[in-house]
């Protein structure tokens, strides 16, 4: 984020910042959920009614703020246009269940951003699509010809943090209870975020191929293991949510489908701790 900074002779001078909206919103495809009362838009708007689908539009916009106001966009414009503009098209695009699944979803991220664009003004610098608490499609305007596919996993394994080159001691005193000699275990939680082309027909990366991929190469490799003794990769480097990250990008970035690249891998190994490895 950027802000406002003040010069030298106390004039105030604006800066470029990113500002990002996230609005929740749930879709049957018939267009009654329309009419539903705004009583709870942090929730969703249109509201949950029965079995509905629940889908959130992140938009992210770039711009100056006003020196006088500190906004350089209001976050109900980004509101309205999500409501007016983006989600007629999520609408067409579930009105027939049967053909979901073949949504070209690359196309479909590509309409949603250009729909948002002209009411913002031309602000908009990327959206997110998040279909489930885990899974999210990204696209960015300056590189139109791609997406970024969000996806998470877990594994269970553990792992002793130990240095053969420090001393016992040292080893307690820099590790503490991470260097009990039985080890201990975590579940790790994975992002695996994959930049995936945009086909001519406007499909892109299936997630289903995505976690395949993961699947073969992490998940059987780490999962339920001792990482200090079972696995190659860590006989001579200490397993740390650092060094695993990094083992996850080198197990997986040759082994992604025809199409993608990996962009970034995240390990979480608690819920306060993460590491984010994006390669050389």
């Amino acid at each position: 984020m950027g802000g406002i900074t003040r010069t030298r002779g106390g004039a105030y001078t604006p800066r470029m910042l990113e500002l990002t909206r996230a609005v929740r919103f749930c879709l049957n495809g018939d267009g009654a959920e329309a009419d539903t009362p705004r009583d709870n838009t942090f929730s969703a708007w249109p509201a949950m009614r029965g079995l509905g689908r629940y889908y959130e539009l992140h938009v992210t916009c770039r711009g100056e703020a006003d020196p006088a106001t500190g906004y350089f966009i209001n976050i109900k414009q980004i509101d309205t246009a999500v409501r007016d503009h983006a989600l007629p098209i999520l609408r067409r695009a579930i009105a027939d269940d049967q053909h979901t699944a073949d949504t070209p979803m690359g196309a479909l991220l590509r309409a949603l951003l250009a729909s948002v664009q002209p009411p913002l003004g031309g602000t908009v610098c990327a959206l997110a699509l998040v279909l489930t608490p885990t899974l999210r499609y990204d696209i960015e305007h300056d590189t139109m010809a791609h997406i970024t596919l969000r996806q998470q996993y877990e594994f269970s394994a553990a792992h002793r943090l130990h240095v053969p080159a420090l001393s016992d001691a040292d080893n307690r005193a820099t590790f503490g209870k991470c260097n009990n000699p039985a080890g201990h275990g975590h579940n790790y939680r994975v992002q695996v975020a994959a930049r995936c082309a945009i086909a001519d027909d406007g499909t892109t990366l299936d997630p289903a191929d995505l976690d395949a991929a993961v699947n073969t190469h992490i998940i059987e490799a780490l999962d339920h293991k001792h990482l200090n003794h079972d696995v190659p990769a860590f006989k001579d480097r200490n397993p740390s949510v650092e060094h695993i990250a990094q083992t996850v990008w080198e197990l997986l970035a040759d082994h992604l489908p025809t199409g993608s690249t990996l962009d970034e891998v995240t390990v979480w190994e608690t819920e306060k701790t993460a590491c984010t490895y994006r390669g050389d």
